[in-house]
């Protein structure tokens, strides 16, 4: 395979000079010879937007950084846009590809969004943009592997409409924010991501659909470690398309502030066929915090709340939870809406232990259910609940045909609350 050096065609790696035209001439001679590998060696490189073309892989080798320009005048405005609505901010990004086949970004190198507060959003600028690291638009045949990415000014990836993914060995470091996610499928098949670590301010991975005709299936989360100020992984949020076919294993959840696995059907798609096994949380308050409701989440979705069709067929098997640093809201919860129940959950060969100190007040306490009023500003978030969860291992409300097998709970100091509370369930 040939190789094409950013050096040869001007690049400065002095952390400085801005190389954005010379690794640009790179990628597009690489893709009009027939393609090759654009090799960035040892030095710090700032560029602005790069396109990755067709047939060129992208390796940063060990020593070597590509930098984020600090100047949002350096990103261009034609990648595609955010698609949460109300986030037109995140509309830029540094590295990106539509309509490409056989890209990747390789290397034991790093991409340093050098996105801190300081020096996003600029202080001239109105809009306040905060571009992300990398987004790639209906591309397939993708790999990423032994890259790290940091520093990113809002997410770390958006993947949209893409298939063919291998991600492998990546190491992902996003606290620069409020909101720095990992990795983000949107509508995307065929994925594996496998042997990554991930330190995130906002969800380290999320499944999504923001199109009703692009599904998501088909994906494999293996062999990863997850910290992060919000969730592990969320499943949907953005949810007009349909998921399944999603299993996550082997996997370290630590330090999660929010939820180890967040499962959210709100924009009338369905769900279906999913297994969680062999998982280990320490320091997460939610294992499992799955919901299904009604929201407008996309940017791109009717103004009318979609109707609600089905959420279920999940197995949670192999899963050990040391919850005794999270206060009293540690649980399971899972909770539909009268009318529309979550179906066919299996929870299998579990064990909690929690903090307890749960009072009789707790014990007592009846939730919000999660209705469009309710959740008016919010995301469908644990906190729209209206208080502590009333049970210290398991709450499940509105389900159908729920199964649970050799699942344990217990407390460090003794609790008011069930360990086990259900309503509305079969």
């Amino acid at each position: 395979m040939m190789e094409y050096d950013i050096r040869t065609h001007g690049a400065v790696g002095d952390g400085q000079t801005l190389n954005t035209r010379s690794v640009q001439a790179a990628i597009d001679t690489c893709h009009a010879e027939g393609g090759g590998t654009v090799v960035v060696a040892q030095g710090r490189y700032v560029i602005g937007t790069i396109h990755l073309k067709s047939s060129v892989i992208l390796k940063i080798e060990a020593g070597a950084a590509l930098l984020g320009s600090r100047d949002i005048a350096d990103y261009a405005t034609d990648t595609h846009k955010q698609m949460y609505r109300g986030e037109p901010h995140m509309d830029r990004c540094l590295i990106f590809a539509r309509d490409a086949r056989g890209i990747g970004i390789v290397g034991s190198g790093m991409i340093d969004g050098q996105g801190h507060g300081a020096h996003f959003p600029n202080a001239d600028d109105p809009k306040r943009n905060r571009p992300m690291l990398i987004r790639f638009v209906q591309c397939s045949n993708i790999r990423m592997h032994d890259i790290t990415l940091v520093n990113p000014a809002s997410w770390t990836s958006a993947w949209l409409y893409c298939s063919e993914i291998a991600v492998d060995n990546v190491r992902i470091h996003s606290r620069c924010n409020d909101n720095g996610d990992g990795l983000d499928f949107d509508g995307c098949t065929d994925v594996r991501v496998t042997n990554c670590s991930f330190d995130t301010s906002d969800d380290s991975i999320c499944l999504q659909t923001s199109r009703v005709d692009r599904p998501c299936r088909d994906v494999v989360i293996s062999n990863c470690t997850f910290t992060s100020k919000w969730a592990g992984v969320r499943i949907g949020l953005l949810s007009r398309g349909d998921f399944a076919n999603v299993t996550i294993s082997n996997c370290v959840f630590r330090d999660i502030q929010d939820a180890g696995l967040k499962i959210q059907m709100c924009e009338g798609a369905i769900l279906r066929r999913m297994v969680f096994a062999n998982l280990v949380m320490v320091n997460v308050p939610r294992p499992v915090f799955a919901t299904f409701c009604q929201q407008r989440a996309c940017d791109d979705a009717p103004e009318a709340l979609a109707p609600m069709r089905a959420m279920g067929d999940m197995h949670f098997s192999n899963i050990l939870v040391d919850a005794v640093e999270c206060g009293r809201d540690a649980a399971f919860i899972f909770t539909g809406m009268p009318g529309h129940p979550i179906e066919n959950i299996t929870l299998s060969d579990i064990t909690m232990i929690t903090r307890g100190g749960g009072t009789a007040e707790d014990a007592n306490r009846t939730l919000n259910e999660l209705t469009p009023d309710v959740m008016a500003g919010h995301w469908p978030e644990y906190t729209c609940l209206g208080g502590t969860v009333p049970a210290y291992g398991l709450y499940a409300r509105h389900i159908r045909n729920l199964n649970i097998c050799n699942v344990h709970f217990h407390t460090n100091t003794p609790d008011e609350r069930k360990d086990i509370e259900l309503i509305d369930v079969a």
